[in-house]
């Protein structure tokens, strides 16, 4: 268990810090799948982009140095938060793609956070 977490960790991290990143830069010509990113004001891309880029330091970090490792679950279910809201701003654009890959990326975070949390607590350093 503690294997598949750790793979999901590393996954969803490495991916919700490139998401986040691409809220700070949005680049012009974005494929059609994408193009919602143009609808949000400035301040929304900054307040994504942070939440998902701490987000995903979150999975990894406290692990990788076992400090703080309490903050692994809370990263989880705050990206579990970010994606839910993510899924009802898809729903209002009737994007059904986005909804099911922002449900998917909540489901695994919501995995990670249940796993950190009960079945498989990261270790943290020894006094």
């Amino acid at each position: 268990m503690n294997s598949a977490l750790w793979a999901v960790q590393i996954l969803l991290g490495v991916s919700f810090i490139g998401i986040g990143v691409t809220h700070f830069v949005v680049p012009p010509g974005l494929p059609a799948p994408m193009a919602w990113m143009y609808a949000l004001p400035s301040g929304l891309h900054f307040a994504i982009g942070t939440a998902e880029i701490l987000g995903g330091l979150g999975l990894i970090l406290p692990g990788l140095t076992r400090i703080q490792t309490r903050l692994t679950p809370l990263a989880g279910l705050g990206l579990v938060a970010v994606m839910i809201l993510a899924v009802v701003f898809h729903i209002g654009r009737e994007e059904y793609p986005n909804i099911a890959f922002n449900a998917t990326l909540g489901v695994l975070a919501a995995f990670v956070a249940y796993g950190r949390w009960r079945l498989y607590p990261l270790p943290g350093k020894m006094a």
